[in-house]
Parts: structure tokens; C-alpha cells; sequence
């Protein structure tokens, strides 16, 4: 790009023609290559016009998290899917994240399907934010179907397994 010098200009009389600035074309040129490539941080340097452009940031909002796994029948939602359709009681994921059922890849599953789970036994990692959040069942349990692939993503609420008291 080629940088001219700036004219000073007195303010734009009511009904007059505005004329942009050399520098301003310049710094809207930059902002829409910025925009087009999705670049976060642009900086300019030539003939005594430095300018860095930065893109702001979304603010973190942080969100409590109930590390517990949220239980409910399955008619207590008004959006109850597929899932929670099919099976009486389900044990819902208490934030959004990645689905792991067990402690790496190669490691045997907390819960496989059959199998009894006591209170407090962890069932399965969810992943928030590189942190991995155990949910745990609330009361004993046998877990009859796991209702989300391994590693797979999954949001608040969505049901995890579908389970029968014990």
C-alpha cells in the first residue's frame, strides 16, 4: 500500500462533500484485510505511519458448574430429546464439553452398560476448557445404555446414560 501525507482539512460545511483521509482509507483497508482473513493483530509500518490493529477479545464470562451429574426422568424437561424420550431416567451432562468415558483412550470406561455403580462412583469426564470435570452418580444405579460416544461433544443437559435404580 502507498501512503500519502495527510492534508489538514477545516470541518465539512452543512451540505458540502466529506473527503476521507489518505490515512483513514489506509486504516479501513488494513480492518478489511483483517476482517477477510481472520487475522487478530495487524501492524503497519511505513514512512512514519506506525498503526497496530487489534481485534477485541469476546470477555470470559465464568459459569458455575455443578460437578455432579444432573438426574432427571425423562418428562421433567419440555426439551426432552430423543434420548431422554426413550428411557424413563437418564443422568444428564451438568455443563458443555467433551464426553470421555474413561480416564485416557486405553483405559477401561468408569460405567459400561450392565454394569451396578455405587454413590459416588465417577461415570464418565466431561472436558470444559482443558479441565477435566468428573460426574459421579448422585444415588446406586445399574447403567442399561451409554447414550454418547466417547469423545464426542456434548452441551448442558444433554443426556449421558440412560440408568434403573437399584
Amino acid at each position: 500500500m502507498k501512503k500519502t501525507a495527510a492534508k489538514k482539512t477545516a470541518p465539512a460545511k452543512s451540505g458540502a462533500a466529506v473527503k476521507e483521509s489518505p490515512i483513514l482509507k489506509e486504516v479501513k483497508q488494513l480492518y478489511g484485510f483483517m476482517q477477510d482473513n481472520n487475522i487478530d493483530t495487524i501492524e503497519y509500518d511505513q514512512k512514519g505511519l506506525y498503526l497496530r490493529l487489534v481485534k477485541a477479545k469476546p470477555a470470559v464470562v465464568p459459569v458455575p458448574v455443578n460437578l455432579g451429574g444432573a438426574v432427571a426422568a425423562a418428562g421433567s424437561s419440555a426439551a426432552a430429546g430423543t434420548a431422554q424420550e426413550q428411557y424413563k431416567d437418564v443422568i444428564k451432562s451438568s455443563l458443555t464439553g467433551i464426553f470421555f468415558r474413561g480416564s485416557t483412550p486405553s483405559a477401561p470406561p468408569f460405567a459400561k452398560e450392565g454394569a451396578r455403580v455405587n454413590k459416588g462412583d465417577v461415570i464418565c469426564l466431561i472436558e470444559a476448557m482443558k479441565v477435566f470435570n468428573e460426574v459421579r452418580a448422585e444415588f446406586p444405579c445399574i447403567i442399561k445404555k451409554v447414550l454418547v460416544e466417547n469423545g464426542k461433544p456434548v452441551k448442558q443437559g444433554e443426556a449421558l446414560f440412560a440408568f434403573e435404580r437399584v
